[in-house]
């Protein structure tokens, strides 16, 4: 026993809030969801807002040649074979859109929404990364724990084949009792090898969980604290304000609106400032010409108005159809509340009836170390046989292993109503 406690003491000791500080900068789920909210933030930049002018610009050149033959008003005739002609054009053309009917402000207040939108859908992820760390770690602590009291108890089951082969030696007891703690001896180990291996299928799960960024052997912390979970009332409203999957429905019923009013910008007219500074040259050397090179230059500019009268209905139906959605993301909003108090109350029992439990475990545990204790002594004094030792052993063992299972299922409980209260990322691990 002492050897197996140096072997976990050696190990690197991952702590809870180290977990979650690994999670958090290396698990890809959330690197993605990271990524999301840099594409958002990039859109609700005013670069994609609508507001800012175009500029374009435009040049371009052309070479003809002609043969020509022309009368002049005396009567003479000339002729120019392959007289050329070159032009050269270049401009700069702004475009701006003075008012839009609204339409690019609502659209720009939709994607600030959006952006926050977002930002929520990341915080659900590492939420829900976060409880699936925990899930896993609680795992490795359980198992790990699992290991040790097997590993006690395959001791003990050593120490009884010992006193049974000396038994035996000297005839206080037959063979039978010597195979029959070989085969416990057996069993033990069976249940010490599943175990290791589950211990070590867990470790690597919870090393996907942080994103590989363990390279070496390490344990985890199985010291646990429980939170004083007392004013329900204070939760529930913590719930109300701060769940995730009720933030999201609000944002996307904030983008709904929006989009109504981003429809009936398609109402109004559209005005629009066009500008443009162009250049043009012309060269030509035909002796019918009147002008052999010319050149302009100028700015122009000015306003026009688009109105989209009637567009066939398609304006009327985006809209009828926003307004329907408003409603659906209303309906689904108030949806959302009662299974939101449905899902605390469920969780606020569970977490308090697992506790309960637990802690009533904590206490049988004493009362099977005791009746195990004094069963040994009996044992050793050969006043119980060794089918009432193997059964105190395997009820002290039990016991333990039913501690260790609820210890970790009350603190999954309370992570799990901390998460829809929108407290998960605000607690101390």
């Amino acid at each position: 026993m002492l050897v197996v406690s140096n072997a976990f003491a050696q190990q690197k000791t991952i702590t809870p809030n180290e977990a979650v500080t690994l999670a958090l900068v290396n698990n890809y789920g959330i690197k993605l969801a990271n990524n999301q909210i840099e594409v958002a933030k990039n859109n609700v930049s005013i670069l994609n807002s609508g507001y800012l002018p175009t500029l374009t610009g435009n040049a371009g050149a052309s070479i003809d040649k002609q043969n020509t033959e022309g009368e002049l008003a005396n009567g003479d005739v000339r002729i120019a074979d392959g007289a050329e002609t070159r032009r050269y054009n270049a401009s700069i053309n702004l475009n701006y859109i003075l008012f839009d009917g609204m339409g690019r402000s609502y659209n720009y207040k939709q994607l600030k929404e959006q952006y926050q939108l977002t930002e929520l859908q990341a915080r659900e992820t590492i939420e829900n990364t976060v409880f699936q760390l925990f899930t896993i770690y609680y795992n490795v602590a359980q198992f790990t724990e699992n290991t040790l009291a097997l590993e006690q108890s395959l001791a003990i089951s050593n120490d009884r084949l010992v006193r049974a082969k000396y038994q035996f030696d000297y005839g206080q007891s037959t063979k039978l009792g010597v195979l029959n703690a070989e085969v416990d001896i057996n069993n033990d180990s069976i249940s010490v090898i599943n175990t290791k291996q589950q211990l070590i299928n867990v470790k690597r799960d919870l090393n996907v969980v942080l994103g590989n960024a363990l390279t070496e052997e390490f344990s985890v912390d199985t010291q646990i604290n429980f939170d004083v979970l007392i004013d329900k009332e204070e939760l529930f409203e913590k719930a109300k304000s701060r769940n995730t999957a009720l933030l999201q429905i609000e944002k996307n019923i904030a983008i709904s609106g929006y989009n109504i009013k981003s429809g009936k910008s398609a109402y109004l007219p559209t005005i629009g400032l066009v500008g443009s500074y162009g250049w043009n040259e012309s060269a030509n050397n035909s002796p019918l010409a009147f002008t052999l090179q010319s050149t302009n230059s100028g700015v122009s500019a000015g306003l026009n108005l688009s109105w989209n009268l009637f567009d066939g209905g398609t304006t009327i139906t985006r809209v009828k159809n926003a307004k329907i959605n408003l409603e659906s993301q209303q309906l689904q909003k108030e949806q959302l509340q009662i299974e939101l108090e449905r899902d605390f109350n469920n969780a606020w029992d569970d977490y308090k009836n697992k506790l309960n439990i637990y802690k009533i475990q904590e206490s049988n545990i004493i009362t099977s170390l005791n009746n195990f204790n004094r069963t040994e002594e009996k044992f050793k004094l050969g006043q119980v046989n060794s089918i009432e030792f193997r059964q105190a052993q395997l009820n002290l063992l039990n016991a333990e292993l039913s501690r260790n299972q609820l210890k970790y299922e009350a603190k999954l409980a309370e992570l799990q109503l901390l998460q829809l209260c929108g407290e998960l990322l605000n607690i101390n691990f």
